[in-house]
């Protein structure tokens, strides 16, 4: 399965015919996106407010439309065997389809590139020898920026050609990595592509080691379901949720260049911290009692402690009349909304109505004929409201967490039988604050304050939400993100050997429990298409201490001289980094420098003194800027051509015990795409050794 090289402009020439294709389809591309923008709705919309919102689907249509030039427009093409039918093919006939990253056809509406997401362009990821799937032969392409330089064949009925691996895919994969993180649209295993169109309806698990791709499986996911699904989604809403905002800086761009503009990204504090601003920290203790599953029944009986049983009946007057509502009966009304477990506002908001309904009982009964205005008006009547203050009385869910981080027999009442004394003192306030505006809240009491929101008012539910790094999240904060799928779906992406948190799950059916998606789809991906097998092989040795019983990935690529390991003095140290790094730069790509929090700084002025620039995580790599200084503890998700790794012991001694360092390091150890370097001053961790 040769390459085959371009060569000359000749109506002969297969590239050449290939490149005409490519340079119609962008004029075809530029057609569409001209006749989006030449779009008049004067004279269709009824008013103005209806002439914006369609301006805005036009707006968000043309960006849609933007053709990227270094972004290949197809990568493949397909030729069946027999015609593939119309409705299979948006429309198309014939046998050769070529696959991209958006639907773009002539002006007759024919289709010149097929969404890689259509039913007709799956075999593309899914046919082989044993399974062609009616199809001849599958063509790659290979670009140099956006110009079509390279194509090659695989003829998957010729019992003749020999099976070997693609060397476009595999230059695609290990192609240079400057600026955010890439689609993988184009290399896209058959593995993948049955997680990517799963369906929209059950939720899927995904468990991958480094460089298997998952992160860009479950973006790849969300892309495929909006296509698939794109009504019911535009109207429920999609979000990926990441760990921290470096991470979604670096993968933002992936969604938009397949055409997708409106899937919004945020951590887990940016959803819980609508109420209080985030300004203080936890010790590593009371994190973690703060994110245990139990601390939403201790939450649930602080709330529903406000309910007061009545002792006194309610009295309204109307005109002359009154009418007496004894407390037995607003006793049962009480009792059955307790029983019910609805949400406390939603109980709240009932009770009122309730009383009122049983007003108009007794008005019916003396021969009046009242209706829905009246009961309203009675519930809003003076002694109903002073009533329901009493026995239902509204909570303001900071307030509630407030007070039982404040107040130690509040929580111990609540907390009986549920937390030891220990965890309460872990979680009680040494100086408690004043109020909700004062109190220096750490993330952690966010999601706390999120729980006791859902238990006054329904969290508002989205059709579907990615998860990534999901193996660093608290049950509670599984919690916070179930709730805002509760009626939607979900994809959780993470590696349990990465578990770099006080609370990080051990095992993803707890995870799925916490999030609310027991009957979730577990998958595991082990084959590794991003770490070259000596790397993953060196950081694997990790697996057996931080993760027992983890399938260790087993790497695709071959990358011979990828890893070296370096022992120096240690007032060497630092020089000798700066030296790997500036070996390092001399290769095509993006530069990570990764090392221990407390050792950045030092580092940071050495590479200063040596006159080296250099970026922050989430800073976007450039040509003219490709080295980034990394604290270990934001290493997680992102990827570099080169990695040089600064003491592997500190970044295992920066860490609250062994196993989490241990974790942090393994994460280290599997950010290198091309080649890592390893440099120690002192002894290696005895895995490694």
């Amino acid at each position: 399965m040769p390459a085959h090289e371009f060569e000359s402009d000749t109506t002969t020439d297969p590239l050449a015919h290939e490149r005409a294709h490519l340079a119609a389809s962008r004029a075809a591309l530029r057609a569409m996106r001209e006749d989006a923008q030449a779009l008049d709705i004067r004279d269709v919309t009824a008013n103005w407010v209806n002439a914006a919102v369609l301006q805005a689907q036009i707006d968000e249509r043309i960006k849609s439309l933007a053709d990227l030039a270094h972004t290949p427009l197809f990568f493949g093409r397909l030729d069946y065997l027999h015609v593939v039918g119309a409705e299979e093919a948006e429309g198309a006939e014939g046998e050769e389809f070529y696959i991209g990253r958006r639907h773009v056809h002539d002006a007759q509406g024919d289709p010149m590139v097929i969404d890689w997401r259509a039913p007709v362009s799956q075999p593309f990821y899914r046919a082989s020898r044993k399974d062609p799937l009616d199809v001849g032969r599958r063509r790659r392409f290979g670009y140099t920026g956006g110009d079509l330089t390279a194509y090659e064949d695989e003829h998957l009925t010729d019992p003749a050609e020999a099976e070997q691996t693609s060397k476009l895919l595999q230059a695609e994969i290990e192609r240079p990595r400057v600026g955010p993180m890439r689609d993988i649209v184009a290399t896209i295993q058959p593995e993948q592509d049955e997680i990517v169109r799963s369906e929209l309806g059950g939720t899927v698990c995904v468990q991958g080691g480094p460089g298997t791709g998952k992160t860009a499986v479950g973006l790849h996911r969300v892309a495929y379901l909006l296509y698939a699904h794109r009504e019911r989604l535009a109207r429920t809403g999609t979000l990926v949720v990441g760990p921290n905002q470096s991470f979604l800086h670096y993968i933002e761009q992936v969604l938009p260049a397949l055409g997708e503009l409106e899937v919004k990204q945020a951590t887990v504090e940016d959803l819980v911290t609508g109420q209080i601003e985030v300004r203080g920290t936890d010790e590593a203790p009371a994190a973690v009692v703060k994110g245990d599953a139990r601390m939403a029944e201790v939450l649930r009986r602080a709330l529903r402690s406000h309910v007061t049983l009545p002792t006194e009946p309610v009295m309204v007057v109307r005109g002359s009349r009154r009418w007496r509502v004894p407390a037995y009966e607003i006793e049962e009304m009480v009792q059955e909304l307790l029983a019910r477990d609805m949400r406390y506002g939603a109980a709240h908001e009932a009770l009122p109505q309730r009383i009122a309904h049983a007003v108009l009982v007794r008005m019916e009964q003396s021969g009046e004929a009242p209706d829905d205005r009246v009961q309203n008006s009675v519930a809003r009547n003076p002694a109903v409201k002073a009533a329901v203050k009493a026995i239902w009385p509204a909570v303001d869910p900071a307030k509630l967490v407030l007070r039982l981080l404040s107040d130690a027999e509040f929580l111990a009442e609540h907390a009986e039988g549920l937390l030891t004394e220990d965890e309460q003192k872990a979680i009680l306030w040494t100086k408690p604050a004043r109020s909700v505006k004062t109190a220096k809240w750490s993330a952690a009491d966010a999601v706390l304050i999120d729980e006791a929101g859902d238990l006054v008012s329904r969290t508002h539910s989205l059709g579907h939400v990615v998860i990534d790094e999901a193996q660093d999240l608290s049950p509670m904060q599984y919690r916070a993100v179930g709730r805002r799928c509760s009626t939607g779906s979900a994809t959780v992406l993470g590696d349990l050997a990465q578990g770099t948190t006080p609370w990080s799950t051990q095992s993803w059916e707890q995870a799925l429990h916490h999030l609310g998606k027991a009957d979730a789809l577990v998958e595991e991906l082990t084959a590794g298409f991003r770490v070259p097998r000596d790397v993953i092989a060196y950081a694997s040795r990790l697996l057996p201490v931080i993760s027992p019983g983890l399938t260790p990935v087993e790497s695709v690529r071959e990358s011979p001289g990828s890893l070296s390991v370096r022992e120096v003095a240690s007032d060497a140290l630092d020089a000798a980094v700066v030296a790997a790094c500036e070996e390092s730069l001399t290769h095509e790509g993006s530069i990570g420098l990764i090392a221990a929090d407390a050792r950045v700084p030092a580092l940071a002025d050495a590479l200063t003194a040596a006159g080296h620039t250099y970026l922050s995580p989430g800073q976007e790599t450039t040509a003219e800027s490709r080295l980034t200084l990394v604290p270990a503890s934001l290493a997680k998700g992102l990827e570099y051509d080169y990695v040089v790794l600064d003491e592997p012991a500190a970044v295992v001694d920066g860490e609250p015990d062994e196993r989490t360092g241990l974790r942090r390091l393994y994460v280290a150890l599997t950010r290198a795409v091309s080649g890592l370097t390893v440099l120690h001053a002192t002894p290696l961790p005895e895995e490694l050794a």
